[in-house]
């Protein structure tokens, strides 16, 4: 009886520390991550990209319905980061590939211009 109170105990404490761990290790590799990202929206034949102030390029997708109105604009968008990559496509734009792709899920308008387009200040 006393063994099988220890086994017990033993599988408990065993099962609680797997669990403790385990979604940590699952975070460290997720690609999945929220993403917030401020920067001036772009788009050329159909496809939307935001760059932030360091020069950094995103590719924009999901619900890009209400974006038209907004190109041009400084916004903040929020979204999952996806590990795709832009498609060759995108050689049209100028750019040397959009950057990773980021999965919209909310968008906040911040100004009717982009501060520094042109310049090296944002």
């Amino acid at each position: 009886m006393r063994h099988l109170m220890l086994f017990t105990v033993l599988l408990l404490g065993t099962s609680w520390a797997a669990a403790q761990s385990y979604p940590k290790q699952e975070t460290a590799g997720n690609n999945d991550a929220q993403k917030t990202v401020t920067g001036c929206l772009s788009s050329s034949a159909g496809t939307y990209t935001l760059t932030d102030k360091s020069g950094k390029t995103y590719q924009l997708a999901g619900d890009t319905a209400k974006l038209s109105e907004h190109v041009g604009h400084q916004i903040k968008v929020t979204g999952t980061m996806s590990s795709a990559t832009a498609s060759s496509s995108d050689a049209t734009t100028g750019q040397t590939g959009a950057g990773p792709t980021l999965e919209i899920n909310s968008v906040k308008h911040v100004s009717k211009s982009c501060e520094g387009k042109g310049s090296s200040s944002y």
